[in-house]
């Protein structure tokens, strides 16, 4: 049996929340660095107690009335196919449009206007749907996207430098200059002299 956090945890999961946001929202502790949150929501997830709700979560959807995934998938797919091309054709008049219940990715257009023109001829026009957004949602159902987070280092350093020269050296290294090379023995003299600390100032 799930504690009311384990139990919490595991429905943010289910919404599609990260693990890091899962853990944070259900009340565990966020006094860690994001790092070890990550773990320990990893951790939680991956345990037999958590991935058997999490199917219970997902059984209880199998409901005619609600989109599946595949079903959800298919239609970010036509929006995604959407071609103008596909309601095109050509007759003995020229090109024209033609869209009915047989036209594919009929889900792609967003938009069909007609107008007169010249109280004469109709002008028909189809608007699509923009495909990156159904793809980029495609993509992030299918968890293409790498889920590991970014962290910006903040950790400064302290450069001993043993003399003036070396100083130089480095200030043309990190201004985007070319290190020269000492003759004959391959070492970077533009470097040699520097010592970076290793230690968090």
């Amino acid at each position: 049996m799930l504690t009311q956090r384990q139990e919490k945890f595991t429905q943010n999961l289910f919404k599609g929340l990260t693990q890091r946001e899962s853990w944070i929202q259900a009340g565990y502790s966020d006094r860690y660095a994001l790092e070890q949150i990550d773990i320990h929501a990893c951790q939680l997830a991956n345990t037999d107690k958590i991935k058997i709700r999490l199917n219970e979560l997902n059984d209880s959807l199998t409901n005619p009335l609600i989109a599946d995934k595949e079903e959800r998938l298919k239609i970010l797919s036509e929006i995604a196919r959407g071609n103008l091309l596909d309601y095109q054709e050509t007759g003995a008049d020229g090109g024209y449009l033609s869209i009915g219940k047989e036209s594919p990715n009929t889900r792609a257009i967003s938009e069909i206007t007609t107008t007169t023109k010249d109280d004469t001829a109709l002008v028909t026009k189809v608007r699509l749907h923009n495909p990156v957004p159904a793809i980029d949602l495609m993509n992030k159902m299918e968890r293409v996207y790498d889920e590991r987070p970014q962290y910006d280092d903040h950790r400064t350093y302290n450069l001993i430098f043993t003399g003036e020269e070396a100083k130089n050296n480095f200030e043309r290294l990190t201004s985007g200059e070319r290190p020269q090379l000492k003759e004959g023995n391959g070492q970077n003299s533009e470097v040699e002299d520097a010592e970076i600390q290793g230690e968090e100032a």
